[in-house]
Order: C-alpha cells, then sequence, then structure tokens
C-alpha cells in the first residue's frame, strides 16, 4: 500500500487527539473500516430519503 501525505496527516491528528497515546498499526485499519462503514450508513440514509446531499442527521 503507497502511503500519501493525508494518510500521514490523519494518523498524527488521531494520536494527537489520543493525547499521545500509543496507537497500533492495525489501529487504523479498523479506523478505516469504521469510517467506511459510518460513511455506506449516511449514504444509504441520503438515498432512503431521495437526497443526493448528505446532512448530519444521516448521521
Amino acid at each position: 500500500m503507497e502511503r500519501t501525505y493525508a494518510d500521514t496527516i490523519v494518523k498524527v491528528i488521531v494520536k494527537n487527539e489520543l493525547n499521545d497515546m500509543s496507537v497500533s498499526a492495525d489501529f487504523y485499519d479498523a479506523l478505516d473500516e469504521k469510517v467506511d462503514e459510518l460513511l455506506d450508513g449516511t449514504a444509504r440514509h441520503a438515498d432512503d430519503n431521495d437526497r443526493k446531499t448528505v446532512q448530519p442527521h444521516d448521521l
């Protein structure tokens, strides 16, 4: 997998938000899965309501 600047920036932000706790390498894969699930559900909710724009209440 190719690493991007965005990946590095996100990892720095996550570590900062976790008050500099150690973060295992596989944590980011699990986080990616959770974010994918959240985004899929959000898009599905908007689509179920005949909208192409996701809104906060779709979360």
